[in-house]
């Protein structure tokens, strides 16, 4: 079936899915397959689940002509979301960098629906398979969309622009992520730099932070002519000012030689950049101060990045869902400045280092006794090794964490916990 065809399907059953357990009436069903599963096995029911089409690559499962067969299902759904984004000619920004993707796209988001009918990518749907489903989720009166990309390794994010096509593009930074895919920080900013490198080739619009020194270089090298500058200098298109961070952040911001002040509901001074990103691309989009300040006053980040959530004895700033060495680092000089009677980290592992993990662990270790904190709790076999060399309590597993907390509760405090997600210390948040 070729993708003209298979799209002919698409859209008179809009909407798509990839598993069993979330099927809807009515869906098209892509049989991905993985390292340990093959969902060609579960297209009968899925059928049974009621999708209208199940896309499949082994004849062998075809039933009915319900099934329809490609040579390969991952490359039909690629193929189908770039497909249908030819079909429209909205613009897209191309979102990627190793920390702030989410909480900016989010911001973005929150800004341009001041005004424009806008797509922005659910939750992380931001790999090889979630940026297809989520251009496939684009509806016809969509205005702007923001379509967040990630990446552990080179040439990703060439392939994601394939398919998303950007027209304009952010990276928010490049920092210490995924290091073993990317075979260390110079191939981090090579395959961060692929969105640039796209946005050259088809003359695209990019947004950069002038007080990035990382980015400038590659933005450069990429030779890029259509720049939009933010930062904290004179001479660019938004210049900002962190006004304060303690908890929620306030930035004073000038445009047009006119400064307006926003009151955040975001914690973390690392999320000035990010604020500013989303101002800029907003002023950018012919929108109004006021309605600038009024999607970003209305923002409130509920899902576990810088969110600031009150326990019954507690404030926690709960920072779980990823971490890496730079995103720890800021996260910790954040809450060294913050005010409170008594501060606490709980910090887990941090995965995909490679041949980094024991240097930046230790790192991380000997910073917190730099820092201004009356207790360090580290979770995980890389934190767990340092035990005997830095301050603080070690435990292997959260499990072990959970046990310690429950009986040595801790109580009026502020607590950092973060770690990557594999680490699941959101376990840990009753016992705080």
């Amino acid at each position: 079936m070729t993708t003209e065809e298979l799209y002919a399907y698409y859209l008179k059953n809009p909407v798509i899915s990839t598993d069993t357990r979330n099927i809807s009436n009515g869906c098209i069903f892509f049989a991905l397959k993985g390292e340990n599963f093959n969902a060609n096995q579960f297209a009968a029911q899925a059928i049974e689940k009621g999708a209208a089409f199940v896309v499949i690559d082994e004849e062998e499962y075809s039933t009915d002509n319900k099934c329809l067969l490609v040579d390969d299902v991952l490359t039909a759904l690629q193929k189908l979301a770039k497909y249908h984004r030819e079909q429209s000619n909205i613009p897209v920004v191309g979102l990627t960098g190793s920390n702030g993707k989410t909480t900016s796209k989010e911001l973005i988001n929150a800004v341009l629906a001041e005004r424009y009918k806008t797509f922005a990518t659910h939750g992380n749907l931001n790999n090889h398979i979630g940026v297809p489903l989520s251009i496939l989720s684009i509806k016809p009166d969509v205005e702007i969309a923001i379509i967040e990309m990630g990446a552990n390794h080179q040439k990703e994010i060439e392939l994601l622009c394939t398919i998303a096509q950007p027209t304009h593009g952010i990276i928010t930074n490049v920092g210490m992520a995924h290091l073993d895919g990317f075979g260390g920080f110079e191939g981090v900013k090579k395959g961060k730099a692929e969105l640039y490198n796209y946005l050259k080739q088809t003359q695209g619009y990019t947004f950069i932070n002038r007080d990035n020194s990382n980015l400038l270089e590659m933005s450069a090298n990429a030779g890029l002519s259509k720049l939009i500058y933010y930062g904290t200098e004179n001479g660019n298109t938004i210049k900002g000012t962190l006004k304060s961070s303690d908890p929620f952040i306030e930035v004073d911001w000038t445009n047009h030689e006119v400064t307006t002040t926003v009151k955040t509901h975001l914690t973390g001074s690392y999320n000035f950049e990010n604020i500013l990103a989303s101002i800029c691309i907003g002023d950018f989009f012919d929108m109004s101060a006021d309605d600038i300040n009024s999607g970003l006053s209305k923002y409130e980040p509920k899902n576990n990045r810088s969110q600031l959530t009150k326990t019954e004895t507690n404030t926690v700033i709960c920072d779980f869902y990823n971490a890496n060495p730079s995103s720890m680092t800021a996260a910790l000089n954040n809450i060294s400045v913050l005010t409170a009677d008594k501060k606490v980290a709980i910090l887990g592992d941090m995965f995909e280092l490679g041949a980094e993990s024991e240097n930046q662990h230790e790192l991380i270790a000997q910073q917190t006794e730099n820092n201004d904190l009356d207790e360090a709790i580290f979770i995980g076999k890389y934190f767990y090794s340092f035990k005997e060399k830095f301050k603080g309590t070690y435990f292997e597993t959260p499990t072990e964490a959970a046990a310690y907390l429950k009986e040595n509760p801790i109580k009026n405090s502020l607590v950092l916990l973060k770690g990557s997600r594999g680490m699941k210390l959101e376990s840990l948040l009753e016992y705080l």
